[in-house]
């Protein structure tokens, strides 16, 4: 019996670990995002009309992934749930660039995404 335990054991550990490195990878994207924007220099954040500088913005993007709870799986859930529109009006949230040039959130984190260095993975 013991070695049937064992050899269970021995079975599940790889598929429980692939899940772990899932989660792990798609967390590992999820802060990459944050970080672009609290980095951004001269930029800012619009939401519901008001700006706000990119150190806000990034606390506002943990504190609506923190209540997402386990809604958010993936980088692309962080985008559609947390980082395209207000939960509140379904405005979209825009970015503003230092030159002055708007874009809608949701395009800046999905072509971010699309820079995410792959040996972080």
């Amino acid at each position: 019996m013991k070695n049937i335990f064992i050899a269970l054991m021995v079975l599940l550990l790889p598929a429980t670990a692939h899940v772990y490195a899932q989660d792990f990878s798609e967390s590992a994207k999820i802060q990459y995002l944050i970080s672009s924007v609290e980095t951004l220099e001269g930029a800012k954040f619009i939401r519901n009309g008001s700006e706000y500088n990119a150190r806000d913005a990034s606390d506002h993007l943990r504190l609506k992934l923190k209540v997402a709870g386990k809604k958010v799986k993936t980088a692309e859930d962080f985008i559609k749930f947390c980082a395209s529109k207000s939960s509140i009006t379904s405005e979209p949230y825009l970015m503003r660039f230092a030159d002055g040039t708007n874009v809608k959130s949701e395009v800046f984190f999905t072509n971010k995404l699309k820079t995410f260095p792959i040996d972080k993975q």
